[in-house]
């Protein structure tokens, strides 16, 4: 026979379900109240405060206070109370509010929320809209620019590259080609204002252009040395040509595995015969618009980063001077570029990335 007091039946709405549902999937919600709303959902289901006790690993009084406390507020009975001392102005609750604003809203006349506006529309001061959105690391005022491949081999090309990169052939290199092309010669209209104590270096923001150059370069993967040539133009005449230089440039007993992008130049009939007269070289081509896949992009990244951005060149002379005085320290002291993330690992990151879109401009 079963004694004590009798526990009162707890009943949801189908609105107080989901929204308790919506509460415990929210990365935003805080831990102490989704177990609130993991309680009152268990007890909806027809459980027993023991029984919810053993199955959240909580005490059988707190199952039952929560329980109660829904029973008289419904969803703002889960609100903490205010306590002894100083009142504490923010709750979980208007917290987990304010994000959820942050994520799923747009303010009117606006494409994105400022503090001003968030504390405006949430009621909360706008020191405590930057807390809350240091603490969950929400930015609203950036955005980044994205493009998905659409290619159709894509998952094979993906495997073929990486596995490159991850477990490269014995008696073999690996190269990663491309071509960075319209360098231009940039000279700034007036003198620069060199550095000093207390100021930046300073520039005029235009500038005089002095004729351009391309750079075709071949990156080592396993020393990171480089290979380099100019030409001016980027025609399969003249990545033929660059072939012959890598060709001449490799141990003779290596197969030549060149990974590049999809650009017309390196798929002519031209390029092809040139391929079927030099047997060790083997053509991996990266998927269409995935050009972070070719380590060699690293590579021009850092050439403009350290050399071009900020370079001033009066001829396409002094241009190619520079390059190739960066492309001489690079090969002075060569470090690898080690990829790190399995063709698994990439195609899972893409699932998480395509499964909140819901088309293009949103």
């Amino acid at each position: 026979m079963k004694m004590g007091r009798p526990v009162k039946e707890l009943a949801a709405t189908e609105a107080e379900r989901s929204e308790l549902e919506a509460m415990i999937r929210r990365s935003s919600t805080g831990q102490a109240v989704a177990l609130r709303a993991r309680i009152v959902l268990a007890c909806a289901g027809g459980k027993s405060n023991t029984e919810v006790a053993a199955e959240l690993g909580v005490g059988r009084m707190m199952a039952g206070r929560w329980r109660e406390r829904f029973r008289q507020g419904r969803i703002s009975g889960l609100k903490d109370k205010p306590k002894s001392g100083r009142v504490r102005r923010l709750t979980d609750l208007d917290e987990e509010r304010v994000v959820k604003m942050t994520l799923e809203t747009r303010p009117k006349g606006a494409t994105h929320w400022s503090a001003r506006s968030m504390a405006e529309a949430s009621g909360v001061s706008r020191n405590t809209v930057h807390r809350i959105w240091r603490k969950y690391k929400l930015q609203p005022h950036r955005t980044k620019t994205f493009k998905l491949s659409k290619d159709r081999q894509f998952v094979e090309k993906v495997r073929d590259v990486v596995g490159l990169y991850l477990n490269p052939p014995e008696k073999a290199i690996v190269l990663c080609v491309d071509e960075k092309t319209q360098i231009q010669a940039l000279d700034r209209t007036q003198p620069m204002l060199q550095m000093r104590p207390g100021q930046v270096e300073r520039r005029t923001h235009d500038y005089k252009r002095h004729g351009t150059t391309s750079l075709f370069a071949a990156l080592d993967c396993a020393t990171g040395k480089v290979i380099g040539e100019f030409h001016q133009r980027h025609r399969a005449e003249e990545f033929i040509k660059f072939l012959i230089t890598v060709d001449r440039s490799v141990e003779s007993g290596l197969d030549v595995h060149v990974i590049m992008d999809n650009y017309a130049t390196h798929k002519t009939k031209e390029v092809r015969e040139w391929l079927s007269k030099h047997p060790r070289f083997r053509f991996h081509f990266t998927p269409t618009s995935s050009s972070w896949i070719n380590l060699v992009e690293r590579l021009f990244s850092s050439l403009t980063t350290r050399q071009l951005r900020r370079g001033v060149h009066k001829s396409v002379a002094e241009l190619k001077e520079a390059i190739l005085a960066f492309l001489d320290a690079v090969n002075a002291d060569p470090k690898p570029f080690i990829w790190t993330k399995t063709a698994g690992d990439i195609f899972g990151r893409l699932a998480k990335l395509r499964a909140p879109t819901s088309g293009t401009g949103h």
